[in-house]
C-alpha cells in the first residue's frame, strides 16, 4: 500500500506503479472544470461546509474520480486533516495498485 498526497511535481518519465501513484496525485490536485479538453476530469469543489461534512463529501468524490480516471488504483483509506477556522484541509490517500 502506498500513501499519496496532492501533486507537487510531475515526473514525465514515470512508469508502472509510480505512474499510477502520480495519476492519483494529479486527480486529487485537479479541480473539475479546470482541464480545457476534459471538463469532467478532477474533483468537484467542496467549499463552505463544516469539516465533518467536507471530509465525507471530499472522500466520496476522490474515490469516484480515481475509480473513473485511474482504474488501476484502489483507494484503501483516506485521511483528511484540517483547520476549520482557517478553512484549510489536507488529504492523504492510501492506495494499492491492481496487478502488483
Amino acid at each position: 500500500m502506498y500513501e499519496v498526497e496532492a501533486m507537487k511535481e510531475i515526473d514525465y518519465g514515470a512508469t508502472g506503479v509510480q505512474e499510477v501513484l502520480q495519476n492519483v496525485a494529479f486527480i486529487m490536485s485537479t479541480v473539475a472544470m479546470d482541464c480545457p479538453l476534459d471538463r469532467g476530469f478532477g474533483i468537484e469543489l467542496v467549499v463552505d461546509r463544516p469539516l465533518p461534512i467536507l471530509k465525507a463529501m471530499y472522500s466520496a468524490r476522490v474515490v469516484g474520480a480515481v475509480n473513473q480516471f485511474e482504474p488501476r488504483a484502489v483507494i484503501e483509506a483516506i485521511e483528511i486533516t484540517g483547520d476549520a477556522e482557517q478553512g484549510i484541509f489536507k488529504a492523504k490517500v492510501q492506495v494499492s495498485v491492481n496487478g502488483e
